[in-house]
């Protein structure tokens, strides 16, 4: 069996679940998940379960990733910025999405190996950054779209300036030892929080660089 039929038969699981858009599944369906994870997780890699990364990091589960896209309502979105990188596999999905992804990553291991796999899949609508995510990428802002990969306490101040007007930012917030995915959106220069979607697990957000 093919990863393409693999991919397809992974979102009707999704589905299943959680009523994503037609264009999210659609994108969902055209990433090669395998990609993503290590060689000897590979059996798994269409599975709807997280997986460990390089650098106490993990891999959302597709589920996940599904719903954090859909959430993010990307139809009519031209720019995306990403706190959290990872594998790369988020930013992939949205680059089917949106046409232009911003991606930045603080662990610069994760950060190069996503970078190859962008490449190897000849993707070019997708920037990274070795940075620490809380402080944004403002020279391409203000973004249509944020999405934090992380969980977070509080969204930066920095960040809620580089959300453009009629902005959305989609982020798990950690309340009450809980994760809850809250929607943000920004109207006439206010930036405020609109909703909380759902419970959640993400690995935190951490602050500074980690190299090598």
């Amino acid at each position: 069996m093919n990863n393409f039929i693999k991919a397809t038969r992974m979102v009707e699981e999704i589905l299943v679940r959680f009523p994503v858009s037609p264009e999210v599944a659609k994108a969902m369906a055209n990433v090669d998940r395998e990609l993503f994870i290590s060689s000897g997780m590979k059996n798994v890699a269409f599975k709807l379960d997280a997986l460990p990364l390089a650098g106490d990091q993990w891999i959302s589960s597709p589920l996940t990733v599904a719903k954090m896209t859909h959430y993010l309502e990307t139809q009519g979105a031209d720019s995306v910025l990403e706190v959290g990188c990872g594998s790369g596999y988020q930013a992939v999905v949205l680059s089917f999405l949106i046409r232009r992804v911003f991606s930045i990553e603080r662990i610069e291991k994760l950060l190069l190996e996503a970078r190859q796999r962008i490449r190897l899949l000849g993707i070019t609508n997708i920037n990274t950054r070795f940075e620490d995510g809380q402080r944004g990428w403002r020279e391409f802002a203000p973004y249509d779209r944020i999405l934090f990969s992380a969980a977070a306490t509080r969204i930066p101040e920095e960040l809620t300036r580089q959300l453009a007007e009629g902005g959305i930012l989609i982020a798990p917030i950690v309340q009450n030892n809980k994760q809850i995915i809250t929607r943000f959106e920004k109207h006439n220069g206010i930036f405020r929080e609109v909703a909380q979607l759902e419970e959640c697990v993400f690995v935190p957000v951490q602050d500074g660089l980690v190299r090598g």
